[in-house]
């Protein structure tokens, strides 16, 4: 008995010390931090700063911040110093941590003598505008400085509009919590009187490889002498790095809750094409993302049994700069939605994804 009491006890003891350990690891969220360019790619040319510098500089500020709020994150850099690091290696020392969040900074440039300024926030797909497909280009020519980047990324130019077309239908299961992310940073970036330039989309190298939610940031623009100097500035440096922090601390708040609030699904799919039952899920919810597939513009209102919808029932509408833009489907689902988007591409073939949030259109 009194082996067996101290066999008990020995065991115990062994259970009250690891069992929490064992939790702690379960618990643990990594999040990537990219500071965009590096070494001997400086990125856009400022008057006195390169992109590079300043990216640095926020990227350490924001995981600095993230590791002193939150002890069951852990915080991975692409660079800590003024290196380069090839754009595929990136994405793979995300993938290789098993990240859960990769988070691209970077900072705009556009022609000088330009006032444009603001930020934007990035996901992975095509880019629906010459100036998303601008901003693409400019951030994937770091790979022209790469060693045999063509057979490296199988023949891809960046700077041919031809090459992007690849991005088409790169809109992974991720997607949904990208764009999350993304309208959280913006969301952010207004409370800190950052004009806010929108959540958007296309084609970057950096996000291709990535296996799980992940964003590319536009600080603002180094072309625009005020924005540089404030995004030199430490006090610059310090409300980007806040806004950041803070949208990312919003999305590990709901990403807890998710995996708290896990409960199996009873739905069955169906081989239906219905905007009905697809929009019969849960939706609405404060926040939560809106799929629709847009599938025509008018510049008037039509009918409900006009003939351009080709027999569709159920379609909606919303109106932008004066247009009439018809969709169909209504889910929180990307992939459903992008399940809805192929079938409804047979009879409507410029048929695309649109996002909206509280009730807003999410731009990308």
């Amino acid at each position: 008995m009194a082996k067996a009491s101290i066999l008990y006890s020995s065991l115990l003891l062994f259970l009250l010390i690891a069992l929490p350990n064992v939790r702690a690891e379960g618990k643990v969220f990594t999040v990537v931090i990219d500071a965009g360019h590096g070494g001997k790619d400086p990125g856009a040319r400022g008057g006195s700063v390169n992109e590079k510098t300043i990216n640095l500089a926020v990227a350490l500020k924001v995981g600095n911040l993230i590791a002193a709020r939150h002890n069951d994150v852990k915080v991975i850099y692409t660079r800590k110093t003024d290196v380069f690091v090839d754009l595929d290696e990136r994405a793979n020392i995300a993938n290789r941590n098993k990240a859960d969040l990769f988070i691209s900074i970077h900072t705009n440039s556009v022609k000088r003598g330009s006032s444009v300024a603001g930020t934007e926030t990035y996901t992975l797909g095509l880019a629906r505008s010459d100036e998303n497909l601008q901003v693409a280009m400019r951030e994937n020519s770091a790979i022209l400085l790469e060693d045999n980047y063509l057979q490296k990324y199988e023949g891809f130019d960046p700077n041919s509009s031809e090459s992007y077309i690849i991005f088409e239908f790169m809109q992974n299961k991720h997607m949904e919590q990208s764009i999350h992310l993304a309208s959280e940073v913006q969301k952010c970036f207004t409370a800190a009187k950052r004009n806010n330039r929108g959540v958007r989309q296309a084609g970057f190298l950096v996000l291709r490889k990535t296996s799980m939610p992940s964003v590319l940031i536009e600080l603002g623009y180094i072309s625009n002498p005020a924005e540089e100097r404030f995004m030199k500035s430490k006090e610059g440096q310090n409300k980007l790095a806040e806004s950041i922090s803070k949208a990312f601390t919003t999305y590990k708040q709901e990403f807890d809750r998710r995996q708290a609030c896990v409960q199996p699904s009873t739905r069955k799919d169906s081989n239906r094409t219905s905007s009905a039952s697809i929009s019969k899920q849960e939706k609405g919810a404060k926040g939560a993302v809106v799929y629709k597939v847009q599938i025509l513009t008018s510049d008037k209102k039509l009918p409900s049994n006009s003939k351009v919808f080709k027999g569709y029932k159920n379609v909606s509408y919303f109106k932008e700069k004066g247009l009439y833009k018809y969709t169909y489907g209504e889910t929180n689902s990307f992939n459903e939605i992008r399940k809805l988007r192929r079938q409804v591409a047979k009879d409507f073939k410029d048929a695309f994804i649109v996002a909206f949030q509280d009730g807003e259109k999410v731009n990308y």
